[in-house]
Parts: structure tokens; sequence; C-alpha cells
């Protein structure tokens, strides 16, 4: 059975108000889209490295359960925040296993069309997060609907109901945030 999405959010509303039974409800109904979406973050990388798909769902768990402080609005926003923490825990080990060979390479990805307007390039994911921070300096929104639409693979619309903006605002943003995300790396 496949569950609802306003059963999930029912559960993190519950969770909300400091339900911890509706918190063991909710991992089992949402471990498979952590596990694709972790899939999706992993799936481009060029280099094997250690961490699987279950360990960082694993690891994005350990970090989430310890999210007391955020206010869970609905399934779309659980699902951002939790990509947005594998997101980190990837940079985390990026700048590890760098500083760790004194000047190696961190992770590599394949950015594809989806930022890269429509080619392949390898782009290393140390230099991808600094980008994004360099966006969200410059546009916050941008830089949270690139968050959005490449690593946790939300739609146009599920960004726009996160991010409580309208749908010709995601497509529009998203076409600049892609355009400078583009220039930046096209600069050697």
């Amino acid at each position: 059975m496949v569950p609802t999405p306003l059963k999930v959010t029912d559960l993190l509303l519950a969770w909300n108000k400091g339900e911890q039974a509706a918190f063991t409800k909710l991992v089992p109904l949402v471990y498979d889209e952590l596990r694709r979406i972790a899939r999706r973050c992993l799936r481009q990388e060029r280099r094997c490295h250690t961490l699987s798909p279950t360990a960082l769902v694993h690891e994005a768990y350990a970090r989430l359960i310890d999210k007391n402080r955020v206010q869970w609005q609905h399934r779309a926003h659980f699902f951002a925040v939790a990509a947005q923490t594998m997101r980190r825990i990837l940079v985390d080990y990026a700048r590890r296993r760098h500083a760790a060979r004194r000047g190696g390479t961190g992770l590599t990805l394949l950015l594809e069309e989806t930022v890269g307007a429509g080619d392949r390039r390898d782009v290393d994911l140390i230099w991808l997060d600094d980008a994004l921070n360099g966006l969200a300096a410059l546009d916050a929104k941008q830089s949270q609907i690139v968050e959005l639409r490449y690593f946790a693979g939300l739609t146009i619309e599920e960004t726009a109901e996160v991010l409580a903006i309208s749908v010709a605002t995601v497509k529009r943003e998203w076409s600049l945030a892609r355009a400078w995300l583009y220039r930046e790396m096209s600069q050697p």
C-alpha cells in the first residue's frame, strides 16, 4: 500500500506536536522515498565511495530526528529538508576526503541538463556546494530552488508548494539559477 501524501502530512503534524508514536509510524512510510532521494544524490557521482544509499539514508535519519525545532509543514517540506540534509552529508564527506588526501579531489558529480543547460559536465561536489552558497548570497530563493529540483528531485509544482510561491515564479527563478550556474561552471 502506497502511503498518501495526506497520511504522511498528518503524521508530520502529529510529530510536530510531540507525538513520538507518529514518528515511529512515519519512518516506514517515508523510507523508500528517502532511499530514492539518496540514490538520486549518489547516482551521478563519477567515483565509487563507501557511502551507499542505505548509509546515506541512515545518516540523514539520525540528523532528521535531531531536528525537533523544525515545524514540518507537509510531506514535500519533509523530503526537501531530507534532501538538503543528504547534500550536506555528501559535502561534509567530500571535504573530509579532500582534506585527508591533502589536495585530493572530493566527490565528482555529473551535472546533467537539470542544471547544466543540456550538456553533461564533471563537477566537483565541493565546487557545486561553493557555487550554491555563492548563489544563495545573491539570491537565496534561487539557491533553494536548485537544491529542491536537483537534489530532492521535486517537480516545479512541489517546489512551489514547499517554498509557498507560484509555479510561474519557480519556473522563472529556476531558469535564472540554471543560467547563473552554467556561467559559473563555464569559467576556468
